[in-house]
């Protein structure tokens, strides 16, 4: 399987007294993602499944990515992908589709560092997940404890 992970873009700042979950991206943001997107629309990338955080944000981000990547099926937005997530239960959420031959995953710091590196069976290592970066894991197997290979990293700057 072909795991992607995707961090959203850069969103506005939440109003005084506003929600965090409400935040939307900017202009910039939203570029940045189409940029990257580009890239990866090139390099053939292509979800058979879209997972999202329920977060405007990474919603907006993940449609923007089911547009660019031309992706056909519905957004399946899960609470496992939301800031305070925790590794382990975004892999659950990937294993129960163990049938999908790649899936995207778009979701928020600092769990898709954490996220990375889990995926990769180094908990312990050091991942950076700029804004609108997106991350290609590929794995075999769907063993409790992933070991997957990392295959690319890209982010908005090299796009």
């Amino acid at each position: 399987m072909e795991i992607y992970v995707f961090r959203h873009g850069i969103a506005e700042d939440a109003p005084p007294g506003g929600s965090d979950a409400q935040r939307a991206l900017t202009d910039e943001g939203r570029e940045k993602l189409r940029r990257v997107l580009r890239r990866a629309k090139a390099a053939g990338v292509a979800p058979s499944l879209i997972l999202s955080s329920p977060l405007v944000r990474a919603v907006q981000t993940a449609e923007i990515a089911a547009e660019f990547l031309s992706y056909e099926g519905e957004l399946v937005l899960t609470k496992a992908l939301v800031p305070e997530g925790n590794p382990r239960g975004v892999w659950e959420e990937i294993r129960a589709r163990r049938g999908q031959p790649s899936v995207l995953v778009a979701g928020h710091e600092p769990l898709l560092s954490q996220v990375v590196a889990y995926l990769l069976g180094s908990p312990s290592v050091q991942v950076e997940m700029k804004k609108g970066a997106l991350v290609r894991i590929d794995i075999e197997g769907f063993r409790p404890d992933p070991r997957g290979v990392l295959m690319w990293m890209l982010t908005p700057k090299l796009a």
